[in-house]
């Protein structure tokens, strides 16, 4: 058996915060991952994410463009684009495993299990802490239906060397549109597959039909109201079966990715035998990050049931509060406050507050400001076509409820 006073499952950017943290304050300090260290946002997320999505927007500005003073269109080698990906995420996992043990923290790889209230099971490796932090991150949803196997992951698609003819997508959310953007700009044919009549169903309507549009001006090809209920392998491509309301349509594409969404990923650690409550939000937690029914335990990231997005900026947010709380004592409490969101497709989606459907629901007294405005200077002078705002504001109060932008430099 080994002892520390702080042991952490998960080496995103909470994890990593809580650790080092931990470390400083003279903490015996350990830490897991059952993959390679850095988390999400720095391998399969943000930074390789947003490398991708800079090709893609210097390809799409040069087209915006085309016939306004520029010539010569550039087009994507995806397979040098990828090495330069590989530069970022490559080395990271050892440098982040080194910066661990330079801050004197002891590093462990494999699938860590509760064995008891303070206890983990890693491999024949018997682990108590006096505090246990459980910052693991989400996972893809399972699909479940027939032939699921044959579905890649977002993880996946940032490993293909070569890029296919043809990419399907099942499920419209973020990912699959940030997704489809690149691919195609990069001269695929992209498909995807939404089960109900809407794109990014927790963004306001007005401006998501601004990127549906522009989306489909792409060439993507948007298949709404169609749930995907099988996955054929049919020589060295796929066919994947939707019904859409009783009929039956069949796709044929190269690759198939598993974009339904996304998870906390708290299943496999055998939380039960930790009592450790969750449920399929994640870990429920107290005000401050520790469970409601194992106080020796804590959670931070998007594998706790908190009010926060599941964004980069939220997990780190939670790292430190959860550290000061382990450190100093429960001293602190998260503000989730009202947080900005982006969708990564060209042009960008940003939003902050809440939508017009929202406001509708609560009952609010609310003027809207909608406008699309091509026309104007920002969207004209860069080629874009696509420009459009909402404001929502409180008649009462005056105060801004709600802001939506869709346009060049929205993020």
């Amino acid at each position: 058996m080994k002892k520390f006073d702080v042991f952490i499952v998960g080496t995103g950017v909470a994890g990593t915060i809580i650790a080092n943290k931990s470390a400083e304050a003279g903490l015996k300090t350990g830490i897991v991952d059952n993959r390679e260290y850095g988390g999400t946002c720095g391998l399969h997320g943000c930074i390789p994410k947003k490398i991708l999505i800079g090709a893609a927007d210097a390809v799409a500005s040069s087209k915006n463009l085309e016939g306004k003073g520029v010539e010569g269109l550039p087009s994507i080698n995806w397979r040098e684009l990828m090495a330069f990906k590989n530069t970022f995420t490559d080395p990271m996992p050892e440098d982040k495993e080194a910066s661990f043990k330079e801050n004197g923290i002891y590093t462990y790889h494999g699938d860590p299990k509760f064995i008891a209230e303070n206890q983990l099971k890693i491999g024949e490796d018997i682990i108590e802490a006096k505090k246990i932090v459980v910052a693991t991150g989400a996972v893809p949803r399972e699909l479940n239906i027939i032939g699921s196997e044959h579905a890649l992951s977002s993880d996946d698609f940032f490993k293909m060397e070569e890029l296919p003819k043809s990419l399907l997508f099942i499920g419209g959310g973020y990912i699959a549109l940030e997704f489809a953007h690149i691919a195609a700009r990069s001269g695929a044919n992209v498909t995807i597959l939404q089960r109900s009549s809407k794109l990014l169903k927790h963004f306001d309507n007005d401006i998501v039909e601004h990127l549906v549009a522009a989306t489909k001006e792409l060439g993507v090809n948007l298949v709404m109201n169609t749930n995907a209920t099988q996955i054929k392998k049919n020589g060295d491509s796929y066919l994947v079966v939707g019904n859409n309301n009783g009929n039956l349509k069949e796709f044929t594409t190269d690759v198939v990715f598993n974009t339904s969404g996304r998870v906390p990923a708290v299943h496999n650690l055998d939380l039960d035998k930790g009592n450790v409550r969750y449920s399929d939000k994640g870990i429920e937690v107290s005000y401050y990050m520790q469970s409601t029914t194992n106080p020796r335990v804590y959670a931070a990231g998007d594998n706790s049931a908190t009010f926060a997005l599941p964004i980069t900026p939220f997990a780190t947010m939670e790292g430190h509060i959860v550290s000061a709380n382990i450190v100093d004592g429960n001293i602190k409490k998260p503000d989730y406050g009202v947080c900005p969101t982006v969708v990564y497709t060209l042009p960008a989606l940003a939003m902050v507050g809440i939508t017009e459907e929202q406001a509708q629901k609560e009952n609010l007294d609310i003027t809207v400001n909608y406008r699309s405005v091509p026309h104007w200077y920002a969207a004209k002078h860069l080629g874009e076509t696509t420009y459009a705002f909402k404001v929502i504001i409180d008649n009462k109060t005056d105060h801004i409820l709600g802001a939506h932008i869709i346009g060049p430099n929205a993020e």
